[in-house]
């Protein structure tokens, strides 16, 4: 019981140490990655590895060039079998991120385009009530 006090003590001593940097580093790759495939419309293997390899060489800046180089290599061997992980899951799941995005951007485009013509159609209704209005009190006043 004592064992298990003393690692629970030490698991709460030594997690708040290593808790925050990995969720910076998860918060940081999730960051460049995501801005990665927005910007290049596409989710590939290479932003992840990309993604990896710039958080890798930031966490290891300090430790010199070498670290840096260290960083950059560590980052991307683990951000390829990731990248791989995640575009395979998307795979099996039947539609990407980019598929995704897509077809809501075209629902949402045929939403509005449908709002958009009812709109109108009421503006027309309109337009012929006004005007079929107009005669009309152009024939009462040629009656009087």
């Amino acid at each position: 019981q004592s064992a298990h006090r003393a690692g629970l003590r030490s698991f709460i001593r030594y997690g708040w140490r290593w808790s925050w940097r990995v969720a910076a580093f998860v918060t940081i790759f999730n960051t460049v990655s995501t801005g990665l495939s927005v910007y290049r419309n596409k989710t590939t293997v290479s932003n992840f590895a990309s993604a990896g390899a710039f958080t890798g060489a930031l966490f290891r800046m300090h430790l010199g060039l070498q670290g840096l180089a260290g960083g950059f290599v560590f980052g991307t061997a683990f951000g390829i079998p990731a990248g791989g992980l995640l575009v395979m899951l998307q795979k099996l799941a039947g539609e990407t991120m980019e598929e995704r995005r897509n077809r809501e951007r075209s629902e949402l485009y045929e939403q509005k385009l449908a709002e958009w013509q009812s709109r109108l159609s009421v503006t027309e209704v309109l337009g012929q009530m006004e005007s079929s209005a107009q005669e009309g009190g152009e024939t009462e006043g040629a009656r009087e």
